[in-house]
């Protein structure tokens, strides 16, 4: 049976061996969305089960997926593939609280310096307004950033950005205006970033390159494409905390 013969009688039998069919199809989704999350999250955890993990989101999307609906199977999968692992790293606890207070209080300072300065501060300017050290604020924004993904994440889920729902109601007029409001909002945001950050966001999103790809056509390291990366999320965050959505 081809893929759409093997969806259609998923969709009538549920049968289990036309599942397992399935996952095998799908497998590589996984891997793919697992190495990329493995950019950020693997100095804590092991890229195997973030595979692991993502297996459960693929399961799910196949038991859930409507055939009839006017979307491919890939989009709603990459998506909940997503979720499940980031899911089950918040499970593990693995970002230490001192350490999450540390990314809310760089990011409410960034926002208060740039208030002041009327601009987005350099790290040598955050790093003397916050009175420490510019390692440590470096060595800060690299440790946090899977923090401020997973974060900004969430509020773009809550708006219905990423969030592929069941439910009839994504479908509405105002859902739809909501969510393409919110993606021209954050085009317009990204295309006004720091010309460092909007290459790294534009890179790791859009041309879907590892930090190690990026940080060659930069000419950077990975640490530094990582600091980068966290800083421009922060920045977002609070660009959308000024009109009001954050």
């Amino acid at each position: 049976m081809n893929t759409e013969e093997l969806w259609q009688k998923f969709s009538k039998t549920k049968d289990t061996n036309i599942k397992q069919k399935l996952i095998e199809k799908y497998i590589g989704l996984v891997k793919i969305v697992a190495g990329r999350m493995y950019n950020y999250y693997g100095s804590k955890i092991e890229y195997d089960d973030l595979v692991s993990f993502g297996v459960l989101g693929l399961i799910d999307s196949i038991e859930r997926f409507d055939v009839n609906r006017n979307i491919k199977f890939e989009t709603y999968a990459q998506i909940r593939i997503k979720g499940a692992i980031v899911d089950n790293i918040r499970k593990l606890d693995w970002v230490p609280r001192s350490l999450r207070k540390k990314s809310k209080e760089i990011q409410k300072e960034m926002l208060i310096l740039e208030n002041k300065l009327g601009r987005v501060p350099s790290n040598i300017e955050l790093a003397e307004h916050l009175n420490i050290s510019l390692k440590e604020l470096e060595e800060t924004l690299s440790d946090t950033v899977s923090f401020n993904v997973t974060s900004l994440e969430d509020l773009l889920a809550n708006k219905g950005e990423y969030i592929i729902d069941d439910e009839k109601e994504i479908n509405i007029p105002e859902k739809v205006f909501e969510r393409k409001e919110l993606k021209e909002i954050l085009g317009d945001i990204i295309d006004n970033l720091p010309i460092n950050q909007k290459t790294v966001i534009s890179l790791y999103y859009y041309e879907e390159l590892t930090y190690k790809e990026i940080g060659k056509i930069m000419e950077l390291s990975e640490s530094r494409i990582s600091q980068i990366h966290s800083k421009a999320i922060l920045n977002i965050k609070n660009k959308l905390y000024k009109i009001g959505i954050y």
